[in-house]
């Protein structure tokens, strides 16, 4: 089979997403150019939601381009220009946000006094996530949309069908807001602020709206161009698919009815509702929904604290319908897997046939090679077992576990980065956490007994040795339990109840200084 036919039939998420574009080509006879689209609504910080549905919509833009030759573009919108209804808790000078409730986000001044605007501040931070991680998007301001005009034939498209899209909006509302909604959200021109008012009268032909000012009572007639009005944000979801053409955007489980309502004012509108993938929420440690005005769950920034952003993207990419917990307590396994993701996909074969890997859609199709390199989990350990803070240290022993292979020098530079993020997480989270456990008088002759035999071991005795070693002194003592003897080691050496494969542990931590490890518990257990 050649490599295009492999990738006919992967069966990867973002392939069985491509496939619903291309469907979408076919039945109306293709198109120039495919959009993919992301929303973003910048009332608080850049969440790592919002970069996971970036990060999302890039694999499945990927997946396109290997299954087509179609032009694809991927926007990233903020809906900048909505008002803002509640001051975030995360950010400062919160005082100079409450004094600018219900203005567009880009007319209230920045609380970090850093950008032109509050929302102007939140789109440099996403953006600057995004070009860390180089992604190819194009960014699109709503402000900039409305005022330049470009939203314009649509919105006059919304007012001509104002009634109809009134009849598909108000059964989905409470009675009390049926009573103000209105799909327009005038700005009005004394304030600045974005009006949640009825709408008296609509003039179509003129392109205007009239509404009473809630504050003079006086009725007010304006434009519904040129950014003078603003739409309701389901309305405006559907209106610019059809205004920038979207064939493709994911959503949140939570927004599913809001993707319906919205689906119907776009076809009100002569438009096609986009493909759609819709996946799970995001969790913090406490199984609640992260939200960026809380400032729950874990940032980006936070992540890549301790971990490099392919550790993330392997998080995001696996099982998008499934809730994640997004919490410091993943990091390291995800670190791990993405390890074991690398090294599967360069000895399963052909690699040019391995479509379906995760690392295949986190890297484009061309992993690194990181042979012979160490586990997060197991750098964790080495750090404790080493009681260093120094980089160094570490990759002195990293540096024998690694040693050979043409790949020695990009493993070495990755897990140099590796050990930095290690001792990082390790003095954050890990350092004032370990339990150990003071072992019993059968697992204490266990451990002594297992001590011995590695000081008996050939010096040229390798990890499979070391790891064979253990499981025969389990045995003897543990016939009927070797998992629980494993956790004995675990609880011993790191006080944790889990850990690294031991026999690499010892490999890459010295037989010599893996029995003085154990001879240090041995009389601190006493």
């Amino acid at each position: 089979m050649s490599c295009r036919d492999y990738l006919d039939i992967a069966k990867s998420w973002p392939f069985e997403e491509a496939r619903k574009i291309i469907k979408r080509l076919e039945a109306i006879g293709g198109k120039d150019c495919v959009i993919l689209e992301t929303g973003y609504g910048p009332s608080g910080l850049p969440h790592i939601g919002t970069f996971g549905e970036v990060l999302r919509t890039t694999f499945v833009m990927r997946a396109l381009r290997k299954l087509s030759d179609v032009s694809v573009k991927l926007f990233v919108f903020s809906d900048d220009m909505d008002g803002l209804r509640k001051v975030p808790t995360n950010v400062p000078n919160r005082e100079q946000l409450e004094a600018n409730l219900e203005k567009p986000l880009t007319s209230i001044p920045d609380p970090f006094g850093q950008y032109e605007s509050f929302a102007h501040h939140n789109n440099a931070m996403l953006r600057r996530f995004l070009d860390s991680f180089e992604f190819e998007y194009e960014f699109k301001s709503s402000t900039e949309m409305y005022k330049s005009g470009v939203f314009n034939e649509c919105l006059s498209k919304i007012l001509e069908h104002y009634s109809e899209i009134m009849s598909v909006m108000l059964p989905s509302l409470r009675e009390e807001r049926q009573k103000t909604y209105s799909p327009f959200l005038p700005i009005c021109q004394r304030t600045g602020k974005v009006l949640q008012v009825p709408i008296i009268e609509t003039h179509p032909n003129s392109h205007t709206i009239v509404y009473e000012d809630p504050e003079t009572g006086k009725l007010e007639e304006i434009s519904v161009l040129d950014g003078r009005c603003k739409l309701q944000w389901k309305a405006d979801w559907g209106m610019r698919w059809v205004a920038l053409g979207v064939d493709y955007e994911m959503n949140g489980k939570d927004l599913i009815d809001s993707f319906k309502l919205s689906s119907r004012i776009c076809d009100i509108i002569g438009g096609k509702p986009p493909e759609n993938l819709t996946y799970e929420l995001f969790l913090d440690e406490d199984g609640k929904k992260i939200s960026k005005s809380k400032g729950n769950g874990i940032s980006m920034d936070e992540w890549l604290k301790y971990a490099p952003p392919e550790s993330l993207a392997y998080y995001m990419f696996q099982s998008p319908k499934r809730a994640k917990r997004l919490y410091f307590d993943v990091i390291p396994s995800a670190m791990d897997d993405y390890i074991d993701s690398i090294e599967s996909f360069h000895t399963s074969g052909n690699t040019d046939m391995n479509p379906d890997s995760p690392v295949f859609h986190i890297h484009d199709g061309n992993p690194p090679h990181l042979s012979g390199c160490p586990k997060f989990s197991m750098l964790l350990n080495l750090v404790q077992a080493c009681n260093t803070a120094d980089e160094n240290v570490l990759m002195e022993f990293v540096k024998k576990y690694t040693a050979g292979g043409d790949e020695a020098g990009e493993t070495m530079d990755f897990t140099r980065k590796m050990a930095k993020f290690a001792i990082t997480y390790y003095e954050d989270f890990v350092a004032n956490t370990r339990n150990f456990m003071v072992p019993n008088e059968l697992q204490r002759r266990a451990i002594t007994e297992l001590r011995d035999e590695l000081e008996k071991l050939d010096h040229r005795a390798g990890a499979d040795d070391f790891q064979t070693k253990i499981f025969e002194v389990g045995k003897r003592f543990f016939k009927d339990d070797i998992r629980g003897w494993f956790k004995i080691l675990y609880g011993f050496l790191f006080g944790s109840e889990s850990g690294p494969k031991m026999g690499s542990f010892i490999y890459l931590y010295g037989v010599g200084n893996t029995i003085d490890l154990i001879n240090r518990e041995l009389v601190n257990g006493k």
